[in-house]
């Protein structure tokens, strides 16, 4: 006999001895005996099983200093009015258990990692706009270099902690720059997607020439083909301080629905060539070191 079923038969003997001395009737105390089991079933349920969610979804946001005040605060009021959007409210309804789980980060270099806005579960307008207001109201932060890698990595702890059981797991990752400290960023996209979990990107291209030793032109391809990653990935690039909101509300929109983005309108990872040098950041910072005077 299995050691788990001894208490319930232990129980049932017992019930079984003390009702054949009060006479009852076979069809009471098989009654009794259904109870008995229905009630140790409930007793031997995790006490803290997890709801289910159609997503969970990290929101992990560059905050180095390669951009800029204002750039920062476009960046957030643009996540502010996403959660305000009523067309946000209905694809977060819209799913098959009608709600999500998100939380807001900050990042920058291999140590600077932040959570803004932790684990949220939000299943209504009521739950975005609440989330909208923390956000509106909690401070930008501001670091030193540019570290992807640490910040996906980071991102996939979190998971461990949303307190639900999604459907599907994104980091959403936007950034004005490569990788150019910590480990590679390549092998840490690769664990994320290897652990079921989806990347997908906001490069923020609004330098039109190279402005700083350590700025690439393509970002959104190495975007594209260093960064992103996982079934349907995709990335919405930001050209113009004016297309901060309506890329990241339609970025958002995708990601909840779950929907995959038309290739001709949000390039993809496959759109990326596939001998992009994803090192190019480091290399970056290197030639810049090598030419600091000692």
């Amino acid at each position: 006999m299995d050691k788990s079923s001894r208490p319930l038969v232990t129980k049932v003997s017992r019930a079984r001895r003390a009702l054949a001395r009060v006479g009852a009737t076979p069809l009471l105390f098989a009654s009794l005996l259904m109870a008995c089991a229905a009630l140790e079933l409930i007793s031997s349920a995790p006490a803290s099983a997890q709801p289910a969610a159609d997503l969970e979804l990290v929101i992990a946001v560059d905050v180095s200093l390669s951009m800029d005040l204002d750039e920062q605060r476009l960046q957030r009021d643009g996540y502010v009015a996403a959660f305000r959007d009523t067309e946000m409210h209905k694809a977060i309804t819209s799913g098959g258990h009608g709600r999500l789980a998100v939380t807001y980060v900050e990042w920058a270099g291999p140590a600077s990692q932040s959570v803004v806005i932790p684990w949220t579960l939000i299943d209504g307008p009521n739950g975005a706009l609440a989330f909208a207001d923390k956000l509106e109201a909690a401070p930008i932060s501001r670091a030193r270099l540019t570290s992807i890698s640490s910040a996906l990595k980071f991102s996939q702890e979190l998971f461990a902690s949303s307190g639900v059981k999604g459907i599907r797991r994104v980091v959403d990752v936007s950034g004005d720059g490569p990788n150019n400290s910590g480990r590679p960023v390549v092998p840490a996209r690769d664990e994320l997607v290897a652990a079921g979990i989806v990347i997908n990107g906001l490069p923020i291209v609004l330098h039109a020439a190279v402005s700083m030793a350590f700025d690439i032109p393509d970002l959104d391809a190495y975007y594209g083909a260093c960064v992103i990653g996982g079934p349907g990935a995709f990335m919405v690039p930001v050209r113009e301080l004016k297309e901060f909101a309506s890329a990241i509300r339609r970025k958002l929109l995708l990601e909840i629905s779950g929907h995959h983005p038309p290739v001709r309108l949000v390039p993809t990872q496959a759109s990326s060539p596939v001998d992009y040098d994803c090192l190019v950041g480091e290399k970056r910072w290197q030639w810049y070191f090598d030419r600091i005077p000692n």
